[in-house]
Order: structure tokens, then sequence, then C-alpha cells
């Protein structure tokens, strides 16, 4: 499933709200710098879906404020 994001780095407070079903605005307190704003908001969309943090992958939008995400589904 692939989750279209709208960063918010350098917050005051970290939050996740629901936009529509694919689209989400996340703010975290982490500066987008090194990867360490990407890492923060991968960590905040695996505590919100309630997944594992290697469940959640960065498709696209590395040095954007929009950001593609995939929540890979569980193999059986």
């Amino acid at each position: 499933m692939k989750i279209f994001i709208k960063a918010k780095p350098n917050s005051k407070k970290g939050f996740v709200v629901k936009v529509s079903e694919t689209n989400l605005i996340v703010a975290v307190k982490e500066p987008p710098v090194k990867g360490r704003a990407n890492a923060a908001i991968q960590k905040a969309l695996a505590e919100y879906f309630k997944v594992s943090l290697s469940r959640i992958v960065l498709v696209s939008g590395f040095s954007s404020k929009n950001k593609i995400f995939e929540i890979k589904e569980i193999k059986e």
C-alpha cells in the first residue's frame, strides 16, 4: 500500500494527521539533515499503522516535503 506524505520537519510537536485514505501530514521534530527527518517520519508511520519499522519503505521524495512511503504486506 502506498502512502503519500506531506512532511513537516523541524516542528515543535510531532503528529500524524489523516487527510484522506492514502494522504497524510506528518510533522517531526528532527531537522531535514542526513535523513534524520525521513527516519523520524518512518518511525511515526510505523507507530501510526502499528506495523514494524522494517515494513515501511521510503519510495520517493528523499529530499522533498512530498514523499511516498510504501507499507509492505506480510507474505505468508
